[in-house]
């Protein structure tokens, strides 16, 4: 007896047909499809093997364009003007500690408010944003209306996944049962909740950067930078160049920032002493490594957000920017 065929078995057709009838689904293809995953729609083993599909041909510009743009229509409308600088944070951190936390910071405490999202623990042996927000004392919103008074009363704001989107933070969380990451870890780094006019990215494969770059096209954003990052967070890594891709007022565009300081490879952190960040904040430490990590994160930062005209007057202000903190509190109010 002839079945008709479930709605969503065409998109994975589509994904699956060969080597050489397979092909990346368009934007619109994306959207329809995620947007049936989002509302429910979807069998669990047409999900997995979706997720599979795109992983081993790795997602296109087209398809996480469209991804975003379902995922930015179950979320509630953005307050225009609210956040300055969106600030993903997915990958978490095991060799060095969580030093772009500061340079985010700064940029708060300089007038610029900051959404952080992220989604803590799934990567064992690996320390993420959220749980190091908690011990440095700073409140995790639960809710989008929380994070909208916290960003508000104090320009900065973090959510975890779960809060966001219980589809993403769910399908997140499927690493540990197909053994692979899957394209939810790109999709999260992009959807921009607040609607932000700047959107950096930093990621771990390089070969990403131009599928974020060309995504963010796609979704007609006018200010981003994307680079590959310390443990592939949006931290700079100050002992080596930086390659970055972007679009600046809406046209792409390729910078590449020099080391900020030399120095042989640098060691892993064995300890991750949350408490030592508070210790260089408060400046009762100094560590020329994280201090170069921060400022040149921040001169990344404040490039794509068009307050320097070149990487030069960038560094230079990102380093006036962290010498001019209040060391005695993380937020402005």
């Amino acid at each position: 007896m002839l079945q008709t065929p479930h709605p969503f078995a065409r998109f994975i057709a589509i994904l699956g047909r060969g080597r050489n009838l397979s092909r990346a689904l368009t934007v619109e293809e994306a959207e329809e499809a995620m947007t049936m995953i989002l509302a429910g729609d979807v069998l669990p083993e047409q999900l997995g093997a979706f997720l599979m599909l795109l992983r081993i041909k790795e997602e296109s510009p087209s398809e996480l364009a469209g991804f975003v743009k379902a995922v930015r229509k179950t979320l509630p409308a953005p307050e225009p003007g609210l956040v300055a600088v969106d600030w993903s944070s997915y990958a978490g951190k095991k060799r060095q500690l969580l030093w772009f936390l500061l340079a985010a910071l700064s940029l708060v405490q300089a007038g610029h408010s900051v959404f952080m999202h992220g989604f803590d623990g799934h990567t064992p042996g690996r320390l993420y944003t959220g749980e190091v927000l908690t011990e440095l004392g700073l409140a995790v919103a639960p809710d989008f209306p929380t994070a909208t008074r916290a960003l508000r009363q104090s320009g900065f704001a973090y959510m975890d996944l779960s809060a966001i989107s219980a589809p993403l933070a769910r399908m997140m969380g499927f690493k540990p049962i197909l053994g692979l990451r899957s394209p939810i870890h790109t999709l999260a780094r992009m959807i921009n909740p607040f609607g932000a006019p700047v959107l950096p990215q930093g990621i771990f494969h390089p070969n990403y950067m131009t599928t974020h770059r060309d995504a963010a096209l796609l979704l007609g954003e006018d200010n981003m930078v994307v680079f590959r990052g310390e443990g592939g967070e949006i931290e700079r890594r100050p002992g080596k160049p930086c390659e970055t891709l972007g679009v600046r007022d809406g046209v792409a565009f390729e910078e590449r920032w020099p080391p900020i300081m030399e120095e042989p490879r640098q060691l892993p952190d064995e300890a991750m002493d949350v408490s030592r960040l508070l210790s260089v904040w408060r400046g009762d430490a100094h560590d020329a490594y994280a201090e170069a990590a921060v400022t040149g994160t921040l001169a990344l930062i404040l490039r794509a957000m068009k307050l320097a005209t070149d990487m030069e007057s960038a560094q230079s202000r990102a380093e006036a920017m962290w010498r001019g903190r209040d060391p005695g509190r993380l937020l402005a109010a």
